[in-house]
C-alpha cells in the first residue's frame, strides 16, 4: 500500500497558491489576479493566476496544477527508465514573477508532488522544487538574505541538504549556450524521496513557506530606485536570457509541453516584454557589466565576506 497521500499535497499546495497570491497583490498595491480555471482532456486540470501592469509586477503569474496522464512524457522518466509508459499524476504549484523596476529581481518558485504507477502493487513517487533569483542589477544584502532565508528552510532536514541543493540550483539555472549563469540560484531538488513520505512532505512545505520571507525584503528595499532607459534596456535584455533557459533546457517547460499540457499556462513563467539586440554588450566597468563579470558567478554567498 502506498504511504503517500497526495490529496494532503493538493490541499497544500492550493493553500499555498492562495497564501502567496494574496501576499503579492497586498504588496503590489494597485492590481489583482485574474483567475482562469481550466480542464485537461486527458485528466485534471488547474487555475492559472496572472497580475499585470501593477504598480511592482509588470507580469506575476501564480498556478496551481493537477494533472494526469496514461504514458508519462521523456523529461520525468530520463533519470528513471523502468518508469517509461507508467501511468502517472502530477501536482504542482508553480510562479514567476517580473517586476517592473529593474532594480527588482525577476524571481521563480516551484513546488511539486509527482506519483507514476498509483494504482499498481509498486507506486513511485517523488516531490521536487526550490526557487531561484535573477537580478538585474547586483546587490550583496540582497544575495545575502536570498540564501540565508534558503539555508534556514532546509536545515532542519539534514546537514548537507542546503549546499547540495545550492550547487544544483547553480548548475540547473546555466544557461549552457551562453556559458552564463540565469541568476544567483537558491534552492533545487528534484526526485526527492529519500527522507520517506512525512520528512520529504515537510521539506517541500518548508521551502513553500518560506518563499516569501526570502523575496518581500528584497522587493521592499528596491521597490522605489530611481531608474531610466538604460536600466530598463539592460533589464529587457536579459530578460531575454530567461526566455532562452526556459524555452530550451527548463525541464518543467518540457514536461507540460510532452505532456500536452496547456500551453497558455506552460508559458506564463515568459516576461510581457524582451529584447535582442544583436551582439550588445555592457561598456567595461559598468554595473550592467559587473553583474556579468562578477555578480553572476556561483559562490558561497553565506561566507563571512561574499
Amino acid at each position: 500500500m502506498m504511504k503517500a497521500e497526495p490529496s494532503r499535497v493538493r490541499r497544500y499546495l492550493q493553500g499555498l497558491q492562495d497564501k502567496i497570491t494574496a501576499a503579492l497583490e497586498a504588496e503590489d498595491g494597485a492590481a489583482r489576479f485574474r483567475e482562469d480555471r481550466w480542464e485537461r482532456p486527458e485528466g485534471g486540470g488547474g487555475a492559472t493566476r496572472v497580475l499585470e501592469g501593477g504598480a511592482l509586477f509588470e507580469k506575476a503569474a501564480v498556478a496551481f496544477s493537477q494533472v494526469q496522464g496514461t504514458t508519462l512524457p521523456p523529461a520525468a522518466t530520463a533519470r528513471r527508465p523502468a518508469l517509461a509508459g507508467q501511468p502517472w499524476e502530477a501536482y504542482g504549484v508553480s510562479l514567476v514573477l517580473h517586476p517592473a523596476n529593474p532594480h527588482v529581481p525577476t524571481c521563480h518558485a516551484n513546488v511539486r508532488f509527482l506519483v507514476a504507477g498509483r494504482d499498481g502493487p509498486t507506486p513511485v513517487w517523488w516531490f521536487g522544487g526550490g526557487w531561484d533569483l535573477t537580478p538585474y542589477y547586483g546587490y550583496a544584502e540582497d544575495a545575502v538574505h536570498w540564501h540565508r532565508t534558503a539555508q534556514a528552510a532546509v536545515a532542519p532536514f539534514g546537514a548537507g541538504l542546503h549546499a547540495r541543493f545550492k550547487a544544483a540550483c547553480d548548475e540547473y539555472f546555466f544557461l549552457r549556450h551562453r556559458g552564463e549563469s540565469r541568476g544567483i540560484g537558491g534552492l533545487f531538488f528534484d526526485d526527492f524521496d529519500e527522507l520517506g513520505f512525512e520528512p520529504s512532505f515537510a521539506l517541500l512545505q518548508a521551502v513553500g513557506d518560506s518563499f516569501l520571507d526570502a523575496y518581500l525584503p528584497i522587493v521592499r528595499r528596491r521597490r522605489n530606485a530611481a531608474f531610466g532607459e538604460r536600466e530598463r534596456t539592460h533589464q529587457l535584455r536579459r530578460r531575454g536570457r530567461y526566455v532562452e533557459f526556459n524555452l530550451l533546457q527548463d525541464r518543467g517547460t518540457l514536461f507540460g509541453l510532452q505532456s500536452g499540457g496547456r500551453t497558455e499556462s506552460i508559458l506564463i513563467s515568459l516576461p510581457p516584454l524582451v529584447r535582442w539586440d544583436y551582439g550588445a554588450a555592457p561598456a567595461p566597468g559598468t554595473p550592467e557589466a559587473q553583474l556579468l563579470e562578477t555578480f553572476l558567478k556561483p559562490r558561497d554567498w553565506l561566507a563571512p565576506s561574499p
